[in-house]
């Protein structure tokens, strides 16, 4: 792996990646449990924990959820064994006001589930291609909860499995400079638009 980090981390946040090849074999219920009781965990604003997964892990669940997402998603999460959509509830549950943090927080609970994936020699792939007004319909999602983003989980598999496009873009990528990530004090000029004027 080339990704070499600038600052001593451990190696789970360096190993994680999102592969699109994926091996079909099953996740039994214990390990899906495990994956979601890791997002439980998550810190959300007010505890509101506003984050809800629903997962499809059988045959037919699978290829209900795969038809919700975008073809050039199908072609390689078809041979993931579970596939999920990331909700995220929009007002707090406590007073009926927006959430502005909710999707902010349902990324934490996102993030939670895929290190524990790494942790038991799985991997995730999170996919913005996907069809959000199929994905309310088909799973009758109301309009009160935001689609966030899909999920395929399972086994790394063969890269030989994939279409060629997209084994050429079966490995680890880059990160930006740490020096660009975080920067102590104010806004940096190089992070600004140059369009905005």
């Amino acid at each position: 792996m080339s990704r070499t980090p600038e600052a001593e981390v451990d190696t789970l946040f360096v190993e994680r990646w999102s592969p699109r090849a994926f091996d079909s074999s099953p996740i039994d219920e214990a390990t899906l449990h495990t994956l979601f009781e890791a997002a439980r965990w998550a810190p959300s604003c007010f505890n509101a924990q506003p984050w809800l997964f629903l997962y499809g892990a059988t045959p037919a669940e699978r290829d209900r959820f795969c038809g919700l997402l975008a073809e050039a998603n199908q072609v390689w999460a078809k041979n993931a064994p579970v596939l999920a959509f990331a909700l995220a509830r929009k007002d707090f549950e406590y007073n009926g006001k927006p959430n502005r943090h909710a999707m902010f927080d349902t990324g934490a609970a996102w993030m939670s589930l895929t290190l524990q994936a790494r942790m038991l020699g799985l991997y995730t792939h999170g996919m913005a291609g996907i069809d959000v007004d199929a994905i309310r319909e088909e799973l009758g999602v109301p309009d009160d909860y935001e689609v966030v983003c899909g999920i395929a989980i399972g086994r790394i598999g063969d890269p030989a499995t994939l279409p060629e496009e997209k084994r050429k873009m079966e490995a680890p990528n880059s990160r930006k400079p740490l020096a660009e990530v975080a920067v102590a004090g104010d806004f940096p000029a190089f992070a600004r638009d140059s369009k905005a004027g």
